[in-house]
């Protein structure tokens, strides 16, 4: 329990009364900038003058139309060796990639890529703040939503509550397997939907009710309840918090990591509730929030499984890849807030071949653990799905290092063809930008990890 950060209060679920935050005049407020003032910001303590263009994935005629040709996909055919430390040693043993090796790659990607998050960050005290019985999909389940509210008792300007719904099933005789989602919860909402929200097929049960049908629960964590999905909003939420409203050094954590943050966080209260078994807790996120459920699953070791969905280009797809988005896209205006500062060097005059790390090191990090890529076709290309199976195919030398099985090919397979017997797994299903087709693959893969719950 040394993750624990709950007021007693919170534990036992009565209910505290949360000090309200003082306004002190002494303290600075908030910077304000717009995202493209923070973006020159940040190129300026990069000392960049310029970075290069991103790739227009709309006009087909446009000099710099995303690349959809295999034959040059691949400028930086070499990628680095995620079982060869900084001085070239060879790791043969499981030991060698815990004490040495996979310190090093973690470092590689908390200062170039995904930043770094403070070695003290608030505590998080949680309180359900309602419960609702009901039934889905024929199933009696118990709602709670709840909140946690971030200690902001160092910067009061700032306010973080992290809303999240928890949905288990209500006869269940012990405690259940969860999968978490980052998504939008209905709750206390913030900001617009997430892109391809959905989750489920042209025709089928939803995807919560295919979890509900396994004895499993699932939770819904709202991610721009902890950091918002905009530049112009690191000054504030959990990144501005810590930081005291000013803005970010190069080296610091992007909203990828503040909302893996969050995750981590939340499955703290899972260790304090009854209904959930914390060992046996799942993500799942789609497009920028499959770059989340890496991100978190890589950095928490206490995550037990993850559903990644079309992550891309900032999630698993190679960043040596030339295939739809680019580097340059998430460096950009844009998405830039998704990454520490130091990733823009790798947009210029940096190339993709400087970075020391790639996606399938962030794979690895995900090891021994399961680890499930999905991607669709039609309507996806953006996202690069050989690029993240090529990522996933990488990694296996690290799973089978720690005695687990890998994809067992280096063949890219034929789109509703899943790679399923490993514990790094993909499958490309034939619909568009969205997690829905994959849903049951995915949970006929958990279901290896997770056993029924007794009733």
């Amino acid at each position: 329990m040394k993750y624990l950060a709950f007021s007693l209060c919170a534990i036992v679920f009565c209910t505290p009364a949360w000090p309200a935050s003082g306004q002190d005049t002494s303290l600075p407020a908030p910077v304000e900038l717009t995202r493209e003032e923070d973006h020159q910001r940040t190129m300026q303590l990069l000392n960049i003058t310029a970075l290069r263009q991103g790739a227009n994935g709309r006009d087909t005629t446009a000099a710099n139309y995303a690349n959809y040709d295999e034959a040059r996909a691949n400028p930086y055919p070499h990628l680095p060796d995620p079982l060869l430390t900084n001085d070239r040693q060879r790791v043969t043993t499981a030991e060698m990639w815990w004490q040495v090796r996979r310190p090093e790659i973690v470092e590689f990607f908390d200062r170039e890529i995904y930043g770094r998050v403070p070695d003290v960050t608030p505590a998080v005290n949680w309180k359900v703040v309602s419960t609702t019985d009901s039934t889905i999909g024929g199933v009696p389940v118990r709602t709670k939503q709840l909140v946690g509210r971030v200690d902001n008792a160092s910067y009061p300007l700032i306010t973080v509550d992290i809303d999240v719904t928890l949905t288990t099933p209500a006869n269940a005789a012990g405690p259940v397997p969860v999968i978490t989602q980052f998504g939008f919860t209905g709750f206390r909402r913030r900001g617009g939907p997430g892109p391809g929200a959905g989750g489920q097929g042209p025709t089928g049960p939803s995807w919560q009710e295919q979890l509900l049908e396994k004895g499993w629960g699932y939770a819904i964590l709202n991610p721009v309840s902890v950091q918002a999905d905009d530049g112009a909003g690191l000054t504030k939420g959990i990144i501005g918090l810590v930081n005291k409203g000013q803005p970010r050094g190069v080296e610091d954590w992007g909203a990828l990591r503040a909302w893996a943050w969050g995750a981590s966080r939340l499955l703290d209260y899972f260790e304090t509730d009854d209904a959930v078994d914390a060992a046996q807790v799942g993500l799942q996120g789609h497009s920028r929030y499959g770059k989340a459920t890496a991100v978190a699953m890589a950095y928490d070791q206490r995550f037990a499984i993850a559903f990644i969905s079309s992550s891309g280009e900032g999630g698993v797809k190679l960043h040596r890849r030339d295939w739809g988005e680019r580097v340059e896209n998430v460096a950009g205006p844009s998405e830039y807030h998704w990454m520490a500062g130091n990733f823009m060097k790798y947009a210029g005059p940096l190339t993709w071949d400087d970075m020391p790390v790639d996606a399938h090191e962030l794979i690895a990090l995900c090891a021994p653990r399961p680890v499930f890529i999905s991607s669709g076709d039609r309507g996806d290309y953006w996202v690069d799905a050989k690029g993240m199976f090529l990522a996933a195919a990488h990694a296996g030398p690290v799973y089978r290092l720690l005695g687990k099985k890998d994809m067992g090919t280096m063949e890219f397979p034929p789109v509703e063809t899943g790679l399923m017997d490993g514990d790094v797994a993909f499958r490309q299903h034939s619909g568009g930008h969205t997690p829905g087709p994959n849903w049951p693959t995915f949970v006929t893969f958990a279901q290896r990890y997770f056993p029924r719950p007794s009733k």
